[in-house]
């Protein structure tokens, strides 16, 4: 039975849903893991009272849905994955602008990644790009363990690697368009070619890889490093790597749906997913991305950004709709056509 809304902005001291808001369900598209999207969605309802219908979906299958819903929207927000795909619906106008009163208590990153869309989107968590790869069989197998991307074009991998579609997955279009900044986009597109002949499967889902390479059925996986981490903390020998040229990083982003049925529902949503207490959340599932909102609790065992070699990923531009297109279209003919 459906329950009157109760203001999720009172929780966090606005007014973004009024106390008279009318029976009304949250239609909430989730692209972060499977048991994140549960937490939020249960976690969400037990503390306003609205009614949430929660649908988990890849981020370039979420951005597909939307792209193709956008003469009669269905859902209210997008909440998790790349930011590159929420840039993109941005600028597709595919999104509203909403300017949160909870912005002040968030990271300058996630700021910025508003500015840059037109406040059309904001950053909710940081991971850098990577990959992880199986000790047990590593050691089987006598083979040396990899640190760096050109490593894993060695032949000695071959059918080994396994990365999702970047056609489907925000991860594996990070890890194109990473690549295409890391050595230049001949230089990129050469690597994605050498890199094809040693993959053994691309997946759906961006964090498929490294479940696969826990459960042993693929040595190495290129993931999110929080997605290998996570596997190493659900207990598979998994050991995370920063490669060592640097790397790409992701934004992870929420949106809300232009055209949502239940617009005051989703503000209030968006309100609270940003609150040190709907971000905390995460490392309740083992998500050890580092999240938005300063004060959220962060795991030693989360991957430290400051640490790492990352690139000066150019969001603006890999984040427009004309790019990735471009991007894409080049992988589907250059690459995912050659012989393995």
């Amino acid at each position: 039975m459906k329950r009157h809304a109760l203001s999720a902005a009172i929780l966090c001291g606005t007014t973004s849903l009024s106390a008279t808001a009318a029976l009304a369900d949250l239609n909430l598209y989730c692209s972060a893991q499977e048991e994140w999207c549960q937490i939020m969605e249960k976690s969400f309802e037990e503390a306003t009272g609205i009614d949430v219908a929660m649908t988990r979906k890849s981020s370039g299958e979420t951005f597909a849905q939307i792209q193709a819903e956008a003469s009669n929207p269905k859902g209210d927000v997008w909440w998790g994955g790349t930011g590159d795909p929420h840039l993109q619906a941005a600028e597709e106008d595919l999104t509203e602008p909403y300017v949160s009163p909870m912005r002040d208590q968030l990271h300058p990153w996630a700021i910025a990644q508003a500015e840059s869309a037109g406040d059309k989107t904001i950053g909710i968590y940081s991971g850098a790009l990577g990959f992880g790869y199986n000790s047990d069989m590593l050691a089987k197998a006598g083979l040396p363990a990899p640190a760096c991307w050109e490593d894993l074009t060695k032949p000695e991998y071959k059918g080994m690697v396994q990365m999702a579609n970047p056609n489907s997955s925000g991860t594996a279009y990070t890890t194109l368009a990473s690549m295409v900044q890391i050595f230049g986009e001949d230089g990129g597109f050469d690597y994605m070619k050498r890199l094809h002949a040693n993959i053994n499967q691309y997946t759906k889902s961006g964090s498929a890889p490294i479940k696969a390479a826990g459960a042993g059925e693929t040595l190495i996986g290129i993931v999110f490093m929080h997605d290998a981490v996570a596997t190493t903390v659900a207990g598979f020998p998994v050991v995370t790597v920063a490669p060592c040229e640097g790397t790409g990083y992701e934004i992870g982003s929420m949106s809300i749906i232009k055209g949502a049925r239940n617009m005051d529902e989703a503000k209030a949503f968006y309100d609270w997913a940003l609150s040190k207490e709907a971000q905390d959340l995460a490392l309740q599932v083992n998500a050890f991305q580092v999240m938005s909102n300063v004060a959220a609790e962060k795991s030693e065992k989360a991957p430290d950004l400051a640490t790492l070699k990352l690139i000066d990923y150019d969001f603006k531009k890999y984040g427009s709709s004309d790019e990735r297109k471009r991007l894409l279209s080049k992988w589907d003919t250059e690459v995912s056509t050659l012989p393995q």
